[in-house]
């Protein structure tokens, strides 16, 4: 079997990889041409895969390119680009756009397409397959196979990979989510197959949506919660002893990752394009999560004007940039917000991360920490290299405003 993967990144390098080692013929089709050249000499930038990853896939006769020509007719392609947002926060579907004029000039009769790339449900028939079947002069369900199989890509989860988590697939019609699941068996454990491709669609920005309204709910929590002298992230702790209807989520600078942050967003738009009325619940999410870098900065000169110290000429360094702990992913990280916010204010802004050579905030660099002390710390991912219990104690500085609630008590220790 003959695959072309089309985008090489957090996505579809697993999916290459499981493919490759599953003894198909994979090809990755990236527009990159630093990608294509770092995978071609067996550099990993993708966190959880290694260099010696890339190298098995390599010796299992996978190629990385940015040549049209140098494309076989495969028998699968899989598209896994990128979806941002646009400046009117609706969804950028250029990239997935472009990806379907590849894959719809290197049709087969009897292929299967897969987009994985996340977008709002109708995006599979509605976006691509008018896309492929202009490009192939073929109809989809009739010529071709066309199914959605959302990413549930975690990056540097130590347990759940692209092989042991469940694979939902959908088709445009029955016959290509059977042809889905064929393909997908071979490389995961577990295939579930939906009724179609926008219920496929949906699941996966169900999936986000419940994250970023929970989110939204204990970040809201963890403000009001500081006034009225509560410990959430104690309350949280009992209340998940409670052996059903209960999940706990915990308080933090804002959410980052392309996921939480973008995906719902998705939905919010096309349920005004479609129905002309707001997803209240995922507006007033974004708006809640997206003011959390400010609530960190208001908290932080709180801090030092409690120690007599303006936050105007303060060293403030920040611990963690990335937008997860240990990873290097900075994707959609609040850590530039709450940069921008500081230094706007007047504060000597320093960071420390070992996943983060070299940072940079709309094309400033940002000094990397010398050490000493500072005026405040804030810790925003609790990064395992850390010793957090140090930190707690004052080894970076007195005053420390722990926003990951790993950060063990001290008596200059203030948590989000």
């Amino acid at each position: 079997m003959k695959a072309l993967v089309i985008g090489l990144g957090y996505v579809g390098l697993p999916l290459a990889r499981e493919a490759s080692l599953a003894g198909m013929e994979v090809t990755g089709f990236d527009v990159s041409k630093k990608k294509v050249d770092d995978l071609n000499t067996s550099y990993s930038y993708v966190d959880g895969m290694s260099d010696e990853d890339i190298q098995a896939m390599l010796a299992h006769g996978f190629h990385a390119t940015t040549e049209e020509s140098e494309l076989s007719i495969p028998d699968v392609i899989v598209i896994c680009v990128p979806t941002p947002l646009t400046d009117s926060d609706g969804p950028d579907l250029s990239m997935v756009c472009a990806a379907a004029e590849v894959a719809g000039t290197h049709l087969r009769r009897g292929a299967l397409v897969v987009l994985e790339s996340t977008s709002y449900p109708g995006t599979t028939d509605a976006v691509v397959q008018p896309i492929l079947e202009e490009c192939s002069g073929m109809t989809a369900g009739q010529d071709f196979y066309l199914a959605f199989s959302p990413e549930r890509i975690d990056p540097g989860n130590p347990v759940w990979g692209l092989a042991n988590t469940p694979k939902v697939v959908g088709g445009v019609t029955p016959q290509s989510t059977e042809a889905a699941i064929g393909f997908y068996a071979k490389v995961c454990k577990e295939v579930v197959p939906a009724k179609g491709a926008r219920e496929a669609e949906m699941a996966k920005l169900l999936e986000n949506t419940y994250r970023h309204v929970n989110i939204a709910l204990v970040n809201e929590m963890a403000v009001f919660c500081h006034e009225m002298r509560i410990d959430l992230r104690d309350a949280i702790r009992c209340a998940e002893t409670k052996p059903f209807g209960f999940q706990a989520f915990r308080p933090g600078p804002g959410v980052g990752g392309h996921c939480i942050p973008i995906d719902p967003n998705y939905l919010s738009h096309e349920v005004r394009r479609e129905l002309r009325y707001p997803f209240r619940f995922v507006e007033l999410a974004q708006e809640i999560n997206n003011r959390m870098p400010a609530y960190v900065v208001t908290r932080a000169a709180e801090l030092l004007n409690a120690g007599r110290k303006p936050l105007n000429g303060s060293e403030v360094v920040l611990l963690g940039v990335t937008y997860k702990p240990d990873i290097s992913d900075q994707r959609e990280s609040p850590a530039p917000h709450i940069e921008r916010k500081l230094a706007g204010a007047g504060a000597i802004v320093r960071y420390d991360d070992p996943y983060v050579s070299r940072w940079a905030v709309d094309g400033h660099g940002v000094a990397r920490w010398a050490g000493g002390k500072a005026d405040l710390v804030i810790v925003l991912q609790p990064h395992r290299d850390f010793d957090l219990h140090a930190i707690g104690l004052g080894s970076h500085g007195p005053l420390v405003l722990d926003c990951s609630g790993r950060v063990p008590a001290g008596p200059g220790v203030s948590a989000l």
